[in-house]
C-alpha cells in the first residue's frame, strides 16, 4: 500500500460519498480535514479535561493547564521560535493579525507613518491594516505583484521610506500559490529598520517555518489548514516587540493586579490571552503538528496538475512560474465562457469539491479585471488518481457550459 493510501485512511471524511460519489476534497487552502488523532485529542479533552486554565488547583484543572501549555511548546519547536513565552494562542490567522494590528498600532504607529502590504494578501492581512490605518492616521503602500502573480520585491526597497514602519506580506498567497521569498523581504526590511508581518497560513502547510531563519518579527498561522481543530490559531512576534505592544483584550487571566485606579498586564503570553481560551481545541496542536511533520505533497501531483491546466484551451491560471518548486499545490483559474461557480457546482456533482469566487482576495480580483475565480487545492493525502479525475472531470464541466 502506498504512503498516500496509508495517510488516507487516517482521515475519516475521506470515507464518505457525495451524491452517492466518493469524495474528492480539493478545497484544503480553505480548511483541511482532520485526522484520527485530533479528533481523538478534542473528544479526550472535552470529555476527561474541561476547567479553567491556570486558576484553579484541582486535578482536572492542573491537566487542562498542562495539555495547554504542553501545546504552546509544540508549537515553539514547530517553528523553532526562541522562546515559549512568545508563542500566543488566538482563533486563527484573522484573530492574530487583529491582535498584532492593534497592539502594533498603538505600541509604534503615529499619524503621517505607512504601513506597506503585499497586493495578493487575503483580506486577514489587509482590513486589519486599513482599520489601524484610520485609526492613527497612517497610510497603506501597496507591493504590487506581476501578471505573473509573483511579487515585485524589487520594489520594495523604493517603497519603503522614512515614515515606513512595517511589511506585510504571506507566505504564500492563498490565491496564486506562490512562494514568496520572505527572507529576502526580510533583509530588506532589517537593512531600513522596518518590522515585517509574515501571514503563514499557507505557509505552514506547504513550506518548513523556521521563523529564527527567516527573518521576519511576527509569523500568525491558523490551526484549521494544517489538520488541527477549527477555532485555533497562533501569533508569533520577538519578544521585545511584544512586551512594547498593549493588549487587545481585557478580563480575566491577562492581568497582574486591578484596582479601581487601573490595572498592570499578566507577562507574556497570558497578556495576550484573555478569559477562557478553547481549552478543549489548543491541546490538539500536539497531534496536528506530528500529522504535518510526517506528511508531505508529492511533487508529481502539484506537477501534473499545474501543466494539464495551462494546457487547457481558454484556461488562464494565475501564480504561475518556471520553477514549480516555488508553488505550493494550490491552483486559482478562469475558464473563458464559463462561471467559475457553475464550473464548481458541476464539479460537486461529480463528487468534487473546490472553491468558486473571490477567495478573500477582492482587490487581487480587481488587480487581475475578474469576478472571481475557481480554486482547487491538493494536501498529500489526495492522489494522483484524484487529481487525474478532477482534470478530467474539469474538462467535461467547461465542455458542458460551452
Amino acid at each position: 500500500m502506498s504512503d498516500t493510501l496509508l495517510i488516507r485512511q487516517d482521515f475519516p471524511q475521506l470515507a464518505r460519498t457525495v451524491y452517492g460519489k466518493p469524495l474528492v476534497y480539493l478545497d484544503n487552502a480553505a480548511t483541511s480535514l482532520r485526522p484520527h488523532s485530533v479528533i481523538a485529542r478534542w473528544i479526550r479533552s472535552a470529555e476527561r479535561q474541561t476547567a479553567n486554565l491556570h486558576r484553579a488547583v484541582h486535578r482536572t484543572a492542573v491537566e487542562a493547564t498542562d495539555a495547554y501549555e504542553l501545546a504552546r511548546d509544540a508549537v515553539r519547536a514547530f517553528i523553532n521560535a526562541p522562546e515559549r513565552e512568545e508563542v500566543i494562542f488566538t482563533s486563527g490567522a484573522t484573530h492574530s493579525i487583529n491582535l498584532a494590528a492593534f497592539g502594533i498600532g498603538e505600541a509604534f504607529i503615529s499619524a503621517g507613518d505607512e504601513i506597506i502590504v503585499g497586493e495578493a494578501e487575503h483580506h486577514s492581512n489587509l482590513v486589519p491594516w486599513q482599520m489601524m490605518c484610520a485609526r492613527k492616521g497612517a497610510r497603506l503602500v501597496k507591493l504590487p505583484v506581476a501578471d505573473s502573480g509573483e511579487l515585485r520585491t524589487d520594489l520594495l526597497p523604493g517603497l519603503i521610506g522614512p515614515q515606513t514602519k512595517l511589511v506585510c506580506v504571506a507566505h504564500i498567497s492563498n490565491v496564486l500559490g506562490l512562494v514568496n521569498p520572505v527572507r529576502e523581504v526580510a533583509e530588506v526590511c532589517r537593512e531600513h529598520g522596518v518590522m515585517l508581518l509574515v501571514d503563514g497560513a499557507q505557509g505552514v502547510v506547504h513550506q518548513p517555518v523556521d521563523v529564527q531563519a527567516l527573518g521576519c518579527d511576527f509569523y500568525a498561522f491558523s490551526g484549521h489548514k494544517m489538520y488541527c481543530a477549527p477555532g485555533t490559531g497562533v501569533l508569533w512576534g520577538r519578544r521585545g516587540l511584544l512586551e512594547q505592544m498593549p493588549p487587545m483584550f481585557g478580563g480575566g487571566e491577562m492581568i497582574d493586579t486591578v484596582r479601581w485606579e487601573g490595572s498592570t498586564w499578566a507577562p507574556l503570553p497570558r497578556k495576550f490571552e484573555a478569559g477562557t481560551q478553547d481549552i478543549s481545541a489548543v491541546p490538539c496542536w500536539v497531534p496536528a503538528i506530528e500529522i504535518q511533520r510526517q506528511m508531505a505533497q508529492p511533487d508529481d501531483v502539484r506537477d501534473y496538475v499545474y501543466n494539464a491546466l495551462i494546457g487547457i484551451p481558454g484556461l488562464q491560471l494565475y501564480g504561475t512560474t518556471d520553477d514549480l518548486s516555488k508553488k505550493a499545490p494550490l491552483f486559482s483559474f478562469t475558464v473563458q465562457g464559463a462561471h467559475h461557480e457553475d464550473l464548481a457546482l458541476i464539479l460537486d456533482k461529480m463528487g468534487i469539491a473546490v472553491r468558486s469566487g473571490q477567495m478573500c482576495a477582492e482587490p487581487l480580483m480587481d488587480r487581475f479585471g475578474v469576478t472571481g475565480m475557481l480554486r482547487a487545492s491538493f494536501a498529500p493525502y489526495n492522489t494522483m488518481q484524484e487529481a487525474e479525475f478532477f482534470v478530467s472531470s474539469l474538462h467535461k464541466a467547461v465542455e458542458m457550459l460551452r
